[in-house]
């Protein structure tokens, strides 16, 4: 294994996904988010495969645009992407308890939210797989900056791939523009990271990309809980 995390590195993003695929076959699939890393991601997968697997996570709070998004991606790519929801006993009990905006309230109900509109759903999007493959890369924050593009996702029991984990934002924008792959409306209307709509806004000049998310936290700790350290 470590022959084989050391060697991605040099691999471009292409070659990373056409092994991927080779190796794990019907065992491996894309979380998708609909971010712009992802959409490279998809339009790279569609040129590899006729039948890439491609899931996501409906939180239930997505902004519509995401939502248009996913619809024409389906179209384009000719891809029924799976969706996975947040279980309704699970939402139910959390909001009778904290109300429709408890994030806001303390970073524990904040993360009590995402742990039942996305961890939930992604531990049993995950459960039958042996990988799966993601949009990270280490300059969008500091909580990945330390991620490989292959390496063992221990808090799942699983290999992760982030082919993209090397490049740049310039990188990502240029594959979209060149490809012309859609892309989400939002952010030409400055939401550089998108996620949930209660908890997404857009960016100031000169703010980190993912400055627009969960902005009231310590940038060091903001994450959803998807990404739980690797190794």
């Amino acid at each position: 294994m470590r022959e084989i995390l050391k060697e991605a590195e040099n691999k471009s993003a292409e070659q990373i996904l056409t092994w991927a695929l080779e190796k794990y076959g019907d065992k491996i699939s894309m979380a998708s988010s609909f971010g712009a890393e992802d959409v490279v991601l998809i339009d790279m997968l569609s040129k590899i495969s006729d039948s890439p697997q491609i899931f996501t996570l409906d939180t239930g709070r997505l902004p519509q645009e995401t939502y248009n998004l996913m619809e024409e991606l389906s179209q384009r790519y000719n891809i029924k992407f799976k969706v996975y929801c947040p279980d309704s006993n699970d939402l139910e009990k959390m909001l009778q308890s904290y109300g429709p905006n408890l994030f806001y309230q303390s970073v524990e109900l904040r993360k009590l939210c995402c742990q039942i509109r996305k961890v939930k759903p992604l531990n049993k999007a995950l459960s039958d797989l042996n990988a799966w493959i993601t949009g990270l890369r280490r300059s969008q924050s500091v909580t990945r900056a330390s991620a490989k593009k292959v390496e063992y996702d221990q808090a799942h029991g699983l290999i992760k791939i982030n082919p993209l984990a090397d490049w740049s934002e310039k990188q990502v924008w240029d594959y979209i523009k060149k490809n012309k792959v859609p892309y989400n409306s939002l952010h030409d209307r400055g939401f550089p990271s998108i996620g949930c709509l209660p908890c997404t806004r857009a960016t100031k000049p000169g703010e980190d990309i993912r400055a627009g998310r969960w902005w009231w936290e310590n940038p060091n700790e903001k994450e959803c809980g998807l990404h739980a350290e690797t190794k």
